[in-house]
């Protein structure tokens, strides 16, 4: 199994940089021909949508999109994935940030009952509450 970085994952969806993507393709390509899958990390995932947020100013529908088809890869494999895509769907019809949508599902999975959160926007998600 290869891990892939934030930086090779957005070469490869946004292709913005002609050479690097095409090595992050390549690379990804080679890897999945032998058979290997790729990991992707939850902390990957939320620097994804950082970056699609404010460098190349995506909006929230188009992030969702991008992270449900990275999720769908053959042969990716996400960290918890069903924390991710939980979080995926909060955040597509939510008002807070993917971050705090997969920090909600993470607490919630190690027995946590809610997290408080100084982010007036979530406090309407009953998985969220102030301090």
């Amino acid at each position: 199994m290869i891990a892939l970085d934030t930086n090779v994952l957005v070469r490869y969806l946004v292709e913005d940089d002609p050479k690097q993507a095409a090595a992050a393709a390549e690379s990804i390509s080679r890897t999945v021909a032998r058979g290997e899958q790729l990991f992707i990390p939850q902390i990957v995932l939320c620097e994804l949508v950082w970056v699609l947020s404010f460098a190349y100013e995506f909006g929230r529908e188009e992030i969702a999109t991008a992270l449900r088809q990275v999720r769908r890869g053959a042969q990716v494999v996400i960290e918890a994935p069903d924390q991710v895509r939980d979080a995926i769907e909060a955040y597509a019809g939510g008002k807070g940030d993917f971050a705090d949508y997969l920090i909600a599902e993470r607490a919630i999975a190690e027995g946590c009952t809610k997290v408080f959160t100084f982010d007036r926007a979530l406090h309407s998600d009953p998985r969220f509450d102030a301090p």
